[in-house]
């Protein structure tokens, strides 16, 4: 197995005040990283870690060999790369504060609220209460895929997302869909929707990546370690981090060289899909490592099983709580998107969490000097 690098920042600050303008803004986010390590692992082991500030990680970079230095090199820039805003229809997503993209599923056995909103008028309410809430995007699908769920014919699928994707168009909703079939997705460009959330990374349907590269569309692109029906299947990790961030580096590539525009590329490491308690955990701590694959990112861990399993087995509608505390985990590790299903509560969290954060980067004259 060849050698590979990997920079995980560390430290997290409130800004670059509190360490004298020593920290990198994480993906142009409202995170700041003052500390990091730089990894180089090699047959599944670590052979070799540095630990330092931003000179400490750039000398160290400089003694790798050829391929290495060249790929940590980017990583390094990829950690502070500014990303433009999503341009969807009317509406332009910034991404330099946490925005919070609510869930519409029209599907009759989701998770957490099938058969809730799969009627038109459930969903049209339910929408609209999303958007006033503060939603910036509303992602509607068409499918479980929720372990053990029932397989979707693409007919199926495009008569229940297309009357979503009509009444959200009426109201100006950012419209994403979330689906992995190419002729769904095709269906619901046309239709009004902006954006593709592909939880295979768009490879359950080899049609779907000219979709995207022909439409020009932005897209999330998630992992999952199955890639047939069951997404879930075939999780077996020697390190989850670095896989699943090999995966993506993997999928980002492979949608650049098809013809996907870098920038319309988001990164999601897939919370819950063909991985255990443990591996989600491990990963939602290394969120800031994932700014290095040059993509905005996000989370996708509302109402997740990981949460009742932390605490008292609760079933999916009774885990608000556990949904926020990782919402406010992903915001400080300068996630962009958070995909949930409480958007006013969310939204509420993600406010307060940027009013501490405005502060802590404009009020620095009650701190006493270091």
């Amino acid at each position: 197995m060849a050698a590979a690098v990997y920079i995980h920042p560390l430290t997290l600050v409130s800004g670059p005040q509190a360490v004298e303008g020593g920290a990198v803004r994480l993906g142009g986010s409202m995170a700041y990283a003052r500390e990091f390590a730089m990894v180089v692992r090699e047959g599944g082991q670590v052979a070799e870690r540095t630990v330092g500030t931003r000179e400490v990680i750039e000398a160290a970079i400089a003694r790798l060999p050829g391929g290495l230095a060249q790929d940590a090199t980017e990583q390094w820039a990829n950690l502070a790369r500014v990303h433009p805003p999503l341009e969807l229809g009317a509406r332009t997503v910034r991404l330099d504060q946490p925005q919070v993209m609510g869930i519409l599923n029209v599907t009759p056995d989701s998770f957490s609220d099938g058969g809730r909103h799969d009627e038109a008028e459930a969903g049209r309410a339910h929408a609209a209460a999303m958007l006033e809430a503060g939603a910036a995007i509303i992602d509607i699908g068409g499918e479980s895929t929720r372990p053990g769920a029932s397989a979707t014919f693409e007919d199926e699928e495009i008569g229940r997302i297309l009357p979503a994707v009509a009444y959200c168009a009426a109201m100006g909703a950012a419209i994403s869909l979330d689906t992995r079939r190419a002729g769904v997705l095709a269906a619901g460009l046309g239709a009004g929707a902006h954006m593709a959330n592909d939880v295979s990374a768009l490879r359950y349907d080899p049609r779907s990546i000219e979709v995207v590269a022909t439409e020009g569309c932005p897209v999330v692109l998630m992992h999952a370690p199955g890639s047939g029906e069951d997404l879930h299947k075939g999780g077996d990790y020697v390190d989850v981090v670095s896989e699943v961030f090999d995966f993506l580096k993997a999928a980002r590539a492979r949608a650049i060289a098809a013809g996907v525009a870098a920038e319309r590329i988001i990164c999601d490491p897939g919370i819950g899909f063909g991985k255990s308690l443990a591996e989600n955990l491990a990963l939602i701590n290394a969120l800031p490592l994932f700014h290095a694959l040059g993509s905005p990112l996000m989370l996708g861990a509302s109402r997740k099983r990981m949460i009742g399993a932390l605490s008292h087995e609760e079933e999916a509608g009774a885990r608000l709580a556990g949904s926020i505390a990782l919402a406010v985990k992903g915001m400080d590790a300068g996630v962009h998107l958070l995909r949930v299903h409480d958007v006013a509560e969310t939204v509420q969290a993600r406010n307060v969490w940027r009013g501490l954060r405005d502060a802590a980067l404009t009020n620095f004259s009650a701190l006493p000097p270091l």
